[in-house]
């Protein structure tokens, strides 16, 4: 009897628990359920910009987000904002940012689109309508997301803008020579602001070609006179030209102007090497050998030697001994009969199949 009476004991125990536990999984499952809270947009980060003054306008760029996607996870740019304030050189007091984003006007509002973000940078022109007057501008750009919501502003920047720059040259041309491209060009006749004479001090000449992402100045300083010889070109490449002209600032600073318009060139190398030189022939039983100076052109594939018995003869009309492009600056004519008279000449030929003028012609006697 006892142990029935522990049975029932056991089995109402065991009942209790089970509904405290089917109570309590009940308990966490009735809570007021809240509706999901829409997607927060990250706000955009902030931009580093710079700037440049050239003729009469100040060239603003600045570095692009790394990606962009509506997804709100990430970074979802949709425009980018640019500020501008001109304010007083006599203003001494320090801008705060509450200052400039009171005073500052967005001179341009720029719609981003997604190719906008496979670039490392954007630059944004601002033509100049304050040249001359005791201003001095200040700039910066904010990212601004698809809802509104915008970054910090970027650093500000500060540019003093010269009215004495001069004009860009005009009439670039180019030639090409053998050992340069050659460009020419008209100087400037005034200042951006209708000045004269122009404040020159020299040019500055950019040269692009396929291979590079942007154009870079070729010369060390700035080039006097209207004339430049780039040597270091390459043949059969596209190279594009640009010049600008240098002036220099009230700060002593220089200031480029606006550029030309570019001039192309693809050099082809139709050049042909120089004549072979100093040139001797020594004569031994059976065989002539021949020696000459290496041609001075980097660009050398060969030579070819031509020997005749009569010197009267068209040189077009010569047996030429060398079936392929000789590689050295000798050769032994193997094919000679004793007590006749050879006639040679020498062809130099380049990488381009340029052919030289024909060297001076020796002769020598078989013994």
């Amino acid at each position: 009897m006892l142990n029935s009476l522990n049975q029932r004991i056991f089995k109402h125990r065991k009942a209790v628990l089970m509904l405290y536990l089917l109570y309590a999984l009940t308990g966490l499952s009735c809570g007021k359920r809240m509706p999901p809270l829409p997607p927060v947009d990250r706000v955009p980060q902030r931009a580093q910009i710079g700037a440049v003054q050239r003729g009469d306008s100040v060239f603003i760029t600045w570095d692009m987000p790394a990606r962009n996607a509506s997804d709100s996870s990430v970074l979802n740019v949709d425009r980018v904002d640019i500020y501008r304030y001109a304010e007083p050189l006599s203003e001494t007091r320090a801008l705060t940012e509450g200052d400039f984003a009171a005073k500052s006007t967005v001179i341009a509002s720029l719609k981003l689109s997604q190719a906008d973000f496979g670039l490392k940078s954007k630059t944004y022109t601002d033509k100049l309508q304050f040249a001359g007057q005791a201003v001095r501008l200040i700039y910066a750009v904010r990212f601004v997301n698809s809802s509104g919501q915008k970054a910090a502003f970027s650093n500000f920047l500060l540019v003093e803008p010269a009215s004495n720059v001069a004009l860009a040259p005009s009439d670039v041309k180019v030639n090409l020579t053998e050992s340069a491209v050659i460009l020419k060009w008209d100087a400037p006749t005034a200042n951006v602001d209708q000045t004269s004479p122009p404040n020159i001090i020299g040019y500055n000449i950019y040269r692009k070609s396929k291979a590079e992402e942007k154009p870079a100045k070729i010369n060390a300083r700035p080039v006097e006179g209207e004339q430049y010889s780039d040597e270091t070109f390459g043949f059969d490449t596209t190279y594009e030209y640009f010049i600008r002209t240098v002036s220099l600032a009230a700060d002593g600073e220089t200031v480029e102007s606006a550029e030309t318009e570019s001039v192309v060139i693809e050099p082809k190398d139709i050049f042909a090497p120089s004549a072979p030189g100093s040139i001797t022939i020594a004569a031994a039983p059976n065989v002539m050998s021949i020696f000459f100076a290496t041609n001075p052109e980097s660009d050398i594939a060969g030579y070819q030697i031509f020997r005749s018995t009569d010197r009267d003869i068209p040189l077009q009309n010569w047996t030429k001994m060398t079936p392929e492009l000789l590689k050295t600056n000798t050769f032994q004519d193997k094919t000679v009969r004793s007590g006749t008279r050879y006639y040679y000449y020498i062809l130099a030929v380049d990488k381009n199949g340029n052919i030289s003028a024909p060297s001076e012609i020796i002769v020598e006697k078989a013994p």
